[in-house]
């Protein structure tokens, strides 16, 4: 379960923000979980609530947006939603694509008292 690393890390990002902003707590963490990314957003939010405690996070709510995977074609240049795990244009049914968004996690904002 590599979700406890993670939270750790944000936590850790959590304190840093506040002491930098002079806060003394942090009330809300949103984040933007992709599809790719390997994290279970169940698991993140459990592991949060259970490691928050004694932390600026303690009294926070972890609110998880989950991104959908974009694929961009490098043939037609045009993007798309992924809605299964083939890898093709939406648009000219091309299988040159990267993905551009949907693999990564990221602390979109901090609500801080």
């Amino acid at each position: 379960m590599h979700e406890l690393s993670v939270v750790n890390s944000l936590i850790e990002l959590c304190e840093k923000n506040a002491k930098t902003n002079g806060a003394e707590k942090v009330v809300k963490v949103e984040v933007k979980i992709g599809k790719l990314s390997g994290i279970e957003p169940h698991f993140l939010k459990l592991t949060f609530d259970t490691f928050k405690e004694k932390t600026v996070c303690e009294d926070s709510e972890l609110i998880v947006n989950i991104q959908d995977v974009i694929i961009k074609c490098r043939s037609c240049n045009s993007e798309s939603k992924l809605t299964n795990n083939e890898f093709i244009c939406g648009h000219c049914g091309g299988n040159d694509v990267e993905v551009t968004d949907g693999e990564e996690m990221l602390l979109m904002r901090l609500e801080m008292e």
